[in-house]
């Protein structure tokens, strides 16, 4: 064993030294900062540093659970992701199940093109749009006055914004779904189909009855992976569109502990926050790597 070992590690050590850059880097970058979260414990002074700031133990994280503002933006972001999840799920295979019919290979690629793009475009930029398309006197408004409705205050109004984060982020992102999706109706079986036509199968019962059900195994998998970044509600994307009026249902965790931490300079707290997100992800990643090996035989480790 040890023999093999050795003739493996012969071979194979200069694959090693090109990955040693890497794991330094992630080292540095990501396992050397979170000697930062001894503030979550901590009455933290810059000014002093970790060492002479007062330890004031867990109060840090009583005082947070004790902040109504804390548990509404815990139901915003898991309200957001999970609406994200479900509604960016379900239009990526549908889209991906209509391209599949598309028999005109042109119109095809563009298609896919045209809704694979927005996926390129940052946050920022993307901000800028939706807040020229979607103002009082934007396309959007314009079209809705065009029907003799009310225009509609979609980045001002408490109850229409968190719907406005939703479609905006699924519009943007569901491209790269249609992507995995159509890939994975590519690589079935053509046979099937064949099959099915013999025995007087139209379309859409091919759909129904081969493609869909073929499909099922990707979808869960995609899905479950996507459970672990549940309480990530886009950062960026809330950033860049909301304001105070909407803070009551669009300020998630991510925001929460940017204003905390950042700008009203309250450390401590704002780690403590990050600390308790932290906490819950890895449990629900873990438990989504799981959940995909059981039900979908996808396997990480």
């Amino acid at each position: 064993m040890a023999k093999r070992l050795a003739t493996r590690m012969k071979r194979e050590w200069p694959f090693h030294v090109l990955l040693l850059p890497g794991l330094i880097l992630t080292a540095i970058f990501s396992y050397g900062p979170m000697y930062g979260l001894i503030m979550a414990f901590e009455d933290f002074n810059p000014g002093l540093g970790f060492g002479g700031s007062k330890w004031v133990g867990f109060y840090n994280f009583r005082f947070i659970f004790s902040q109504p503002q804390f548990v509404n933006t815990i139901w915003n972001t898991l309200f957001i992701s999970v609406c994200k999840i479900i509604i960016g799920t379900l239009s990526s295979v549908i889209f991906a199940l209509l391209l599949n019919e598309i028999r005109n290979t042109f119109f095809k690629r563009v298609s896919q093109t045209i809704v694979y793009i927005p996926n390129f475009i940052s946050w920022v930029i993307m901000a800028g749009i939706l807040y020229n398309i979607m103002s009082a006197d934007g396309a959007v408004n314009m079209l809705v006055k065009a029907f003799g409705a009310r225009p509609v205050q979609f980045l001002a109004n408490q109850n229409v914004f968190p719907w406005t984060i939703i479609w905006t982020d699924v519009w943007k992102t569901f491209g790269f779904g249609t992507v995995v999706y159509l890939a994975a109706i590519t690589s079935i079986d053509p046979e099937l189909y064949e099959s099915a036509v013999i025995d007087g199968a139209g379309r859409l019962k091919q759909t129904l009855n081969i493609t869909v059900p073929l499909l099922i195994p990707i979808i869960i998998l995609m899905t479950v992976l996507a459970l672990g970044n549940v309480l990530n509600a886009g950062f960026d994307q809330v950033y860049n569109l909301y304001s105070p009026s909407v803070y009551k249902t669009g300020d998630i965790i991510d925001t929460y502990v940017y204003r905390l931490g950042l700008q009203n300079g309250k450390y401590s707290i704002g780690t403590a926050v990050g600390f308790f997100k932290s906490a819950i992800s890895m449990l629900l990643i873990s438990a989504s790597l799981w959940i995909a090996y059981k039900f979908a035989d996808y396997k990480v480790f």
